[in-house]
């Protein structure tokens, strides 16, 4: 039992998630800018669209919205993933999918750290999209060999923030004192700092390799690269942008808009560029570094392994047959075209629940719930939906799309450039340096869809049934 001195894991998370904003918005104007926006136009929509506003206070969603973040961050050695983990199980967020962005010619292999607990979702679903540098992919093995020996220098986490990480893990939870001071202390990993810790030649070697390379191996921490907002109407955003002063990408990555919302979609203002200082420097060879941007999400319904076979297989023959340059080339065929080739994804919930193309939560009705009193109700949900008396929502997709990520890495930094990686995947390498199992997504939302369809029929006075007869 956690002792009532404790304040619970979701506390920490909100306090950090508070505590990040407010960093990222004193580092970033503009990001103020895009939550002031993004907050406009969440009230316009749940203003003009009271069913939206209807679903979401049934499934307690509502109040998360505006709190909702997501954040990214990329990590350079085993090490610091190891700890990156126990930090964020501090907070009450675990890792979720394991995500090769090599395919897609950035040299890291990813996953999602998040809370995993419908409630605690809806309390605050702070993520954070960490990735860790694939060493073994820098071609020249002398540079492979000297970023190894840089990272190898570093500590990106301060001794109080790993004295509290061990008081956790040993006690079982944290005061409010000693979670206040947590943040505080863990808030300085994400710290942006100007000053590099490498020379500006050796800079110039990394960056040459790859900018992501010289991003993750040139400073002292992995400040956070962009902490992106939760809209429930991106297109409105991307249109509002250049209003408040913001240059959008020319494309909104993920799938194109829909009545029924899948997945996600994203779209970001390119990086800022900021000044930073090399080793050796006297105040004549000052630098700049790209990294760090803006971004907007939209989130859909989360789709099942078919569901995201047939997305995966759409957007393919869409980015093959169009490719959007960094200055916006090709952006309304690349539209279009993604337009067209989607009217082969189903747009409605009846049709993607049929399917098995989406994961659903269901409950019973208020008719439902008389309808049991009164007895004979038999166990077969069609026929329970037909009479209004069981409900399916869409269950919201709460995690990442690797080629939509390596699609805005790209956009931001104004580049076309592609590497050709090996498309080998390590995961087991990586789950050696997390030092834990990462858990699929696909397991969670069916355990989701399950665990409600068992509830609802339980209200309905029935025992559950076979989930071939769901669809």
């Amino acid at each position: 039992m956690a002792n009532a001195a404790f304040v619970s894991t979701d506390t920490i998370r909100s306090l950090f998630t508070e505590a990040m904003s407010q960093m990222y918005r004193t580092e970033v104007p503009q990001y103020g800018t895009l939550i002031e926006l993004v907050a406009d136009v969440n009230a316009e929509v749940l203003a003009y669209n009271p069913e939206t506003k209807t679903q979401l206070e049934r499934l307690g969603e509502l109040d998360r919205i505006n709190v909702e973040r997501h954040g990214a961050i990329r990590l350079g050695t085993a090490s610091e993933l190891h700890t990156m983990r126990r930090l964020f199980a501090v907070m009450g967020m675990q890792s979720v999918g394991y995500y090769d962005l090599s395919v897609a010619g950035v040299p890291v292999h990813s996953t999602c750290f998040r809370p995993i607990d419908e409630a605690a979702l809806n309390i605050n679903p702070f993520r954070v999209f960490t990735s860790l540098l694939r060493l073994e992919l820098i071609e020249d093995a002398g540079l492979r060999a000297e970023a190894e020996a840089i990272l190898a220098r570093r500590n990106i986490f301060t001794k109080r923030a790993v004295d509290l990480i061990e008081m956790f893990e040993r006690d079982g939870g944290l005061s409010e004192k000693d979670a206040e001071e947590f943040v505080s202390e863990a808030l300085e990993t994400f710290r942006w700092h100007g000053e590099a810790t490498v020379s500006a030649e050796t800079y110039k070697r990394l960056h040459d390799a790859h900018r992501l390379i010289a991003d993750v191996v040139s400073f002292k921490g992995p400040h956070i690269n962009h902490l992106t907002p939760r809209t429930l109407d991106i297109d409105a955003v991307q249109k509002r942008m250049p209003e408040r002063g913001i240059t959008p990408k020319a494309v909104i990555e993920g799938p194109p808009r829909r009545t029924c919302d899948i997945l996600l979609r994203q779209t970001s203002f390119k990086a800022l560029e900021e000044a930073i200082a090399f080793v050796g420097d006297e105040g004549a060879n000052v630098g700049t570094h790209s990294a760090r941007f803006g971004e907007i999400e939209q989130r859909g319904v989360a789709l099942t392994a078919k569901g995201r076979a047939l997305y995966d297989d759409l957007l393919a023959s869409v980015r093959g047959e169009v490719q959007v340059g960094a200055g916006g080339g090709k952006a309304r065929d690349y539209d279009s075209q993604l337009a067209e080739q989607f009217r082969d994804f189903p747009d409605s919930w009846e049709e993607l629940r049929a399917k098995d193309l989406a994961f659903f939560r269901y409950s019973a009705t208020d008719a439902g719930k008389q309808a049991a009193l009164r007895g004979g109700l038999k166990a077969e949900v069609n026929e329970l939906l037909a009479k209004g008396l069981l409900r399916f929502d869409p269950i919201v997709y709460e995690d990442f799309l690797p080629v939509s990520a390596a699609g805005i890495f790209q956009s931001n930094l104004g580049t076309d450039q592609q590497q050709n990686y090996a498309t080998l995947s390590n995961r087991d390498a990586f789950e050696d340096a997390l030092g834990a199992k990462v858990q699929d997504e696909l397991e969670l939302y069916a355990g989701t869809q399950a665990a409600s369809l068992a509830a609802a029929l339980a209200d309905l006075g029935l025992s559950d049934v076979p989930q071939k007869s769901v669809a």
